[in-house]
């Protein structure tokens, strides 16, 4: 330990140094969600320009040489001196942090850039930006490396593109040392996504990395109702005409589209501010779930479905098998961080309470078959919720060891600190016995499962609670009751870690299990809990030597560096019992050896879409997903 600590230890990082010395303080990771995070921001700036008006078409470009690239019609960067800087406008808003046009002053009404850092970071982290401006019948020009100019603005008359911005960027490899692969069905999720928040606006998306550039178009002119329609398309849906308020009460705007399901037993609600996804919830979403549910027991009453000696229904059994999107556009958005997961202006709230309970109300008066509908569909719940009370009180439990005892299958670890503690769920006896015997019980916990677990997507919660697989799950995991908001203080082990066998059966369990933590409690998911263990498919030996090899690519990649005529054997590992203990930790539990895939969910409606396809009673649509991807899936390479 040092004991010259003074001034001299005592740094200051200037301008853009410091998004290059802490990037995840700016884009959360350096992995693939930070990589991707980089075009949110030069999108989500073209989007600011739709908001206020002056944008309708944008273009995204993912290049040949792995560069991405943005285009749009907007008003184009300003590009005339700085006044505080000396600088021009372009380069202000390109290389100084908290620079740009949405502090006030009448630049954006509306935006979901607030800290002014979203192109500065871009910039820092790419090791080239170029960036074109037209404006006043000029284009303007500039590049930079690394967050440094290479030159001046450069000004060329430009008559044919009347105003816009485009910026292209090649993401850094000295940052994003996994590699720069942008996703092409991740990108076009967060766009086709945008298009709906933002009727009208058309956006183009290509991908040139192909021999053949292949390109779509999304341009939604029903907007959220066009969403909810396309996120309930593989449901039974319970009244045709989809629910749709929209107002502006002081210079807040809301936006709300609802439709209830005959065939769905849980809620899927998505919300977004100022264009930005809300993963935590906030007070747009609050003030939508209370006035649901203080509506719809209103008109309940109303209609005599509800007695004057009986409760109210709960908010959970009003929302069973909704689908909604709520959007809001507040001038003044409170966000949690740069990274924007949680709204929290306390006036939205009553904003949405107010403009949703009216047109609700109003909606439901006037059709009283689809009043008549939804509360039926709340109260079946409800007696499904009661009949379930008894089999739940089973699993509930005051604390972490108190109430319910932990499951006699469950091998624990010593550990008792759940951050440095994680449990591998393994099919079986067999693979069970193998990794109890070669896991590290200082922090690694088993619970094998016996079979298949109960599929949760079309079963009640009375029976969910009275499954022995489920309920060991349940209570291994410190899990609270379903529905209930998810208390991390009592997960036992924060790496859940799914470990089964590398054929079709091990791949229906994992979805079984995905599944069941998606529907039961999707905040594992959300929060990064939730991870795939990767065995080895393969064991090659030659001579004393010896490989590992995790797919059927990489198989024949290793056996093309032996010299021909080499002479080789080939293990096939068909289900995890056949490994030894040592060689089970060695490949896939040995935190420095192992490769584990985290579960995170980027796209919440096609996620949904896929649990309700695959898991679902309908089998017409599973039938046409599987004739349309099954061809496209290599269960050795499936990357979930």
């Amino acid at each position: 330990m040092t004991s010259n600590y003074g001034a001299d230890q005592i740094q200051v990082l200037e301008g853009l140094e410091a998004v290059r010395k802490r990037p995840g303080m700016y884009i959360g990771t350096t992995g693939p969600r930070g990589l991707h995070h980089l075009v949110y921001e030069v999108v989500d700036n073209s989007i600011d320009e739709a908001l206020a008006g002056h944008c309708t078409h944008i273009e995204v470009d993912i290049n040949k040489d792995g560069s991405v690239s943005v285009m749009d019609n907007g008003r184009g960067i300003p590009t005339d001196k700085h006044t505080k800087t000396g600088k021009s406008a372009l380069e202000t808003v390109m290389t100084i942090l908290h620079a740009g046009g949405k502090f006030g002053g009448g630049g954006y009404k509306v935006s979901g850039g607030l800290h002014g850092v979203g192109i500065s970071v871009v910039n820092a982290l790419s090791e080239w930006v170029e960036v074109k401006v037209w404006r006043d019948g000029k284009l303007h020009t500039q590049r930079y490396e690394r967050g440094i100019p290479q030159n001046e603005l450069i000004i060329s008359p430009e008559l044919e593109h009347a105003t816009g911005t485009c910026v292209t960027f090649l993401p850094d490899l000295q940052i994003f040392t996994v590699g720069i692969e942008f996703e092409y069905t991740l990108l076009a999720g967060r766009l086709r996504e945008l298009a709906y928040l933002n009727a009208g606006v058309a956006i183009t998306f290509t991908d040139h990395r192909q021999n053949e550039p292949y390109s779509e178009i999304y341009c939604y002119e029903g907007g959220i109702k066009e969403y909810v329609v396309y996120m309930c398309r593989e449901k039974e849906i319970l009244h045709p005409e989809i629910i749709y308020v929209s107002g502006e009460r002081n210079g807040t705007y809301v936006e709300v589209a609802l439709q209830w399901c005959i065939d769905s037993y849980n809620d899927n609600i998505l919300g977004f501010a100022n264009n930005i996804r809300t993963i935590d919830g906030g007070t747009h979403l609050e003030g939508l779930k209370a006035v649901l549910t203080r509506t719809v027991n209103s008109i309940a009453r109303k209609r005599n479905k509800i007695k004057e000696n009986e409760s109210n229904l709960a908010g959970e059994n009003v929302r069973e098998g909704l689908t909604a999107v709520i959007s809001v556009k507040v001038p003044d958005p409170e966000f949690e961080g740069q990274t924007k997961t949680k709204l929290g202006n306390t006036e939205v709230r009553g904003i949405v309470d107010s403009l949703v309970g009216e047109t609700l109300n109003e909606f439901l008066e006037f059709r009283p078959q689809i009043a008549d509908s939804i509360i039926e569909k709340a109260l079946q719940a409800f007696r499904a919720a009661e009949a379930a009370r008894r089999a739940r009180e089973l699993v509930r439990r005051k604390s972490v060891l108190e109430s319910s005892p932990l499951p006699g299958k469950l091998a624990d670890c010593s550990s008792r600190d759940p951050s440095e503690s994680e449990i591998y769920i393994v099919e079986g006896d067999s693979a069970g016995g193998s990794a109890k015997q070669g896991r590290d019980r200082r922090f690694q916990a088993i619970l094998p499962l016996r079979g298949k677990i109960l599929n949760i997507e079309k079963t009640d919660d009375s029976k969910i609670y009275k499954n022995n697989e489920i309920q060991a799950l349940i209570t291994a995991l410190g899990l609270g009751i379903r529905g209930e908001e998810f208390d991390v203080s009592a997960l036992r082990y924060h790496r859940v870690i799914i470990m089964t066998d590398a054929d079709v059966d091990g791949a229906h369990i994992r979805t079984l299990l995905l599944t069941f933590f998606y529907r039961y409690q999707r905040e594992l998911a959300d929060q990064g809990y939730i991870y795939i263990a990767c065995p080895p498919l393969y064991k090659v030996e030659r001579g004393r030597n010896y490989y590992y090899c995790y797919s059927d690519r990489e198989l024949q990649e290793k056996l093309r560096e032996f010299p021909p005529n080499a002479n080789y054997t080939i293990q096939r590992f068909k289900g995890l019992g056949e490994m030894m203990p040592e060689q089970l930790w060695q490949t896939t539990m040995n935190p420095e050896t192992r490769s584990l895939k985290r579960i995170e969910i980027e796209d919440a409606a096609e996620a949904d879409r896929v649990f309700t396809v695959l898991m679902g009673d309908r089998v017409a649509p599973r039938r046409e997903f599987i004739e349309t991807h099954g061809t496209k899936l290599n269960l050795n390479d499936l990357d979930i």
